[in-house]
């Protein structure tokens, strides 16, 4: 016994494993993500903290807009913020176009210098109404005609886009004159702007903005002093500079000063330490003479789809005193209904519930108009937000933030008569008053969602799978979740334990760091509901990149994680795409790429087909699960339309014609030599899934096909070190990941050499950040890179891979939910973020667990 316990300890000292005060095992992360994962439910209610100390920032929907959310403790009258930011409202100096009105100068051909000063002579430039931008960033007046009994015309918004920049010119020159009745030096004053693509601004003549290529909406960012010094009284010019590169073109800005009223959460807490799990983050804080732990945790646990789909989330707290002495202690939570709106500009109604022990904090949108709006930078806004937590010893109410904030600071409590409330957008606010505090207390409070309905699947409007039948309720879901409390966070710890070994195990210290932070990304991406048929629907959003639902080429990288821990998971995410060829609604002899835009699933909205690409995905992924399972039954479902796929890679596969490929960003391209092996590893797919079912001459017949087109691969894409990017092209590499498949589930298509040969030339290609995907541009794809990595023959091997990624999340400028596309020769992203493609990561982990 004495060695197998000096064996733990040395285990976990190498590993980073710790036993903490209630002799629960864990495994500290010491990453410094570039967003920490807070509520994490599903694509719509996803709320994260971008800076390094909770407090630092408002909680943030992945989009980057405000989910407002306040937590403070309130020790012996002192109030200590830990959580958010007091917003206060601001006092509009210049509205963007979502605010109101606004009239600018433009020029679609390039001034002369010092067009951005207020002495500039703009008088030959054109006039328009901001703000400026292209036909796709209109908003329409009208949202998407609801599908339910009673369709509703929206509300109309505010238009973003005024004035056209037609998008052939690749450039515009805004000129915007304001007046100011006063000097506005010594005030905060904030710029908001949106751009879409590469963005500067310049406030008299000095620049505050320089974007490079990125495109952003809604950005708030306090203006430095030189800039604020020179809004005078009178006339001030503020002047904008955008490049449209490709799609959508957009300028829009304004300017607003923080109201002179008084705060009560100035105090902040000392952050002490974060540190993300695989399905909790928890933050330590020292508030004066307290500790105070706080743990965000999200019961994903995998092997239960109820809980994977039950939307409620856990914040909890552990008060812990520090010098022997009681003290009076309040906490204090309070959200905005931001979290139940798309802009915050829509009309809201807040209102409070009790039921049994619990107190219930409800708000969403006046309108109420489900499944009406998709898209991908956009919120949900139907349905309803809960704040929920026990009845005794809480005081609660809806109202003005500031005046729930000054009602704590004043009293310790709410005194709901003393609120004021708006006329459409009032804040929830709970008090739970712990009396005087001795040694240590806990608490919590429960955060969720109601989405009514979730999806609209081919006509069909679904409701979430927790509540497919419409028989239970979302006070049900929430009182079921704080019955279950004390097993739940066991679980997860056991959970979370377990996975970081296994990650620690399998590929090292860093390598479970970057799984812990997707793990909770990559399944809140995706909704879980049940099809009319009986089909399990695990359906993604493509985050921050078109919004597509149910996309093949995201569920393909993302497909290991779900492949490892539920293979039920791994069939929901290609159930959607057999459903719309089987159903006849596609019928093209290749796989569709998506089923909608989300959370609309009615059938392709991407504007072109990935032939080879999703085809090969599905052949692919189908052949894994029958590996995990150990049998192929679920592919006899289909065993029809595989074999049309099969056909048709046989015939299109070896050599691509020009087409688009996951990595749809680099464009079109001809004979790609990656996409060449996810074909024949496709084929070769189908003949294993064929020998698994007893279909021993049309294995034979497969296998022999893809191992012939593998010969012929290796001559044609052979570059002497190194296999080409494209077959035509000597000179050129390229990540080939497809391969990863030939090495887990034992194909032996290609030989060991080819893999071999490629990591041996990849590891002389790295950069700063990582290795670049191919010899065209330095950013590379950090999921693609496990999968190379994953072709290593040894662990030391795939860690030179994983630290340079580990790295860039480590050190990256740009805070967010973890982006997938970035720079491997500077710490900034290239595009994406939030998406659940980072699944992928668990590549390695799946190489031990998958059957052969």
């Amino acid at each position: 016994m004495k060695n197998v316990l000096i064996l733990f300890a040395t285990c976990c000292f190498l590993s980073g494993c710790t036993n903490n005060s209630e002799n629960v095992k864990r495994f500290h992360n010491d990453l410094r993500a570039p967003a920490f994962p807070l509520v994490t439910i599903d694509p719509y209610t996803s709320a994260w903290s971008f800076s390094d100390k909770l407090y630092e920032s408002s909680v943030k929907h992945w989009t980057g807009e405000n989910f407002p959310l306040i937590g403070a403790i309130r020790v012996d009258g002192k109030i200590y913020r830990f959580m958010g930011e007091e917003m206060i409202p601001p006092l509009i100096v210049s509205p963007t176009a979502e605010q109101g009105e606004w009239d600018g100068k433009y020029s679609m051909t390039k001034p002369s210098a010092g067009w951005e000063k207020p002495g500039f002579n703009d008088s030959g430039w054109e006039s328009g109404t901001g703000g400026f931008g292209s036909m796709d960033e209109i908003v329409l007046s009208t949202l998407e005609v609801c599908r339910l009994s009673t369709p509703t015309p929206a509300k109309i918004p505010k238009q973003v886009v005024n004035t056209l920049w037609d998008k052939e010119n690749s450039e515009i020159w805004v000129r915007r004159e304001i007046e100011l009745n006063e000097d506005l030096a010594g005030k905060k004053v904030f710029l908001e702007y949106s751009h879409d693509d590469d963005f500067e601004l310049y406030v008299n003549g000095i620049e505050v903005v320089n974007t490079g290529y990125t495109w952003r909406k809604n950005v708030i960012v306090q203006l430095p002093e030189n800039a604020v010094q020179t809004l005078k009284k009178g006339k001030n010019i503020l002047a904008a500079h955008c490049r449209n590169r490709t799609n959508g073109a957009l300028v829009d800005f304004g300017l607003s000063v923080e109201a002179p009223v008084q705060r009560y959460m100035d105090q902040t807490a000392e952050q002490k330490s974060v540190d993300v799990q695989p399905t909790q983050t928890r933050y330590t804080f020292t508030c004066g003479p307290v500790d105070l732990e706080v743990t965000f945790t999200a019961p994903l646990l995998p092997d239960d789809l109820e809980l994977v789909s039950r939307p409620v989330n856990y914040i909890s707290y552990k008060v812990n005193v520090t010098d022997n002495q009681p003290h009076g202690v309040e906490m204090y939570f309070e959200a905005a209904p931001n979290w139940a709106i798309n802009k915050s500009y829509q009309a809201t109604h807040s209102e409070t519930i009790e039921q049994g022990q619990l107190v219930f904090l409800k708000t969403g949108s006046v309108e109420q108009l489900v499944l009406c709006r998709k898209g991908d930078d956009v919120r949900i806004d139907w349905g309803h937000f809960y704040l929920c937590c026990e009845k005794e010893n809480t005081s609660y109410a809806t109202g003005d933030g500031y005046s729930l904030r000054q009602s704590f600071g004043q009293h310790g409590k709410i005194q709901s008569d003393t609120i004021i409330q708006s006329s459409n957008h009032n804040n929830l606010g709970v008090v739970q008053s712990l009396g005087k505090v001795n040694k240590s207390v806990s608490g919590k409070v429960l955060i969720g969602y109601d989405d009514i309905y979730s999806i609209q699947y081919f006509g069909e409007n679904l409701r979430p799978y927790w509540n497919s039948d419409g028989k239970k309720d979302i006070f049900n879901a929430f009182s079921q979740a704080y019955r279950d409390y004390n097993k739940l966070i066991k679980a997860c710890n056991d959970f979370d334990y377990q996975m970081m070994s296994d990650a620690t195990r399998a590929g090292g210290k860093q390598y479970a760091e970057l799984c812990a932070l997707a793990y909770r990304q990559s399944v809140c991406a995706h909704k879980l509901v049940k099809a009319t048929n009986g089909d399990l629907l695990f359906l993604s959003k493509e985050n921050f990149s078109n919004g597509s639902i149910g996309t093949v080429d995201i569920a393909y990288p993302s497909a290991p994680l779900f492949l490892l821990y539920n293979t039920e998971l791994a069939k929901g995410l290609l159930n959607p795409i057999f459903y719309y060829s089987e159903s006849g609604k596609w019928d093209k002899p290749f796989a569709a790429h998506d089923v909608g835009t989300y959370p609309l699933a009615n059938g392709q909205t991407y504007g072109g087909d990935m032939p080879v690409e999703e085809t090969g995905n599905m052949l692919i992924l189908t052949a894994a699960i029958a590996a995990m399972e150990g049998n192929a039954d679920y592919a006899a479902k289909h065993w029809n339309i595989l074999t049309t796929w099969t056909d048709y890679l046989v015939e299109k596969g070896l050599d691509p014609e020009s087409q688009l490929c996951t990595d749809d960003f680099a464009g079109h391209f001809a004979h790609n030599t990656n996409l060449s092996i996810k074909a024949i590893l496709g084929i070769a797919s189908y003949g294993k899934l064929a020998g698994m079912s007893g279909k021993k001459e049309v294995a034979e017949k497969y296998t022999a096909q893809a191992k012939s087109m593998a010969q012929e691969w290796i001559k044609m894409a052979d570059d002497g070190d190194h296999y080409r990017l494209t077959f035509d092209q000597p000179g050129t590499w390229s990540q080939k990941y497809n391969l990863v498949w030939n090495k887990l589930m034992k194909m032996n298509i290609f030989p060991d050499s080819v893999a071999e040969k490629e990591i041996l030339f990849y590891l002389t290609k790295q950069n700063t950040y990582g290795l670049p995907l191919d010899n065209r541009e330095a950013y590379t794809k950090s999921d693609w890179i496990i999968w190379t990595a994953t072709m290593a023959h040894d662990k030391e091997t795939f860690e030179k891979f994983i630290l340079p990624v580990h790295k860039f999340m480590n050190e990256t400028v740009d805070r967010m939910p973890m982006t997938d596309w970035y720079w491997t020769d500077k710490p900034n992203q290239r595009g994406f973020r939030a998406r659940s493609v980072v699944g992928g990561y668990f590549i390695k982990m799946l190489e031990e667990k998958i059957k052969n």
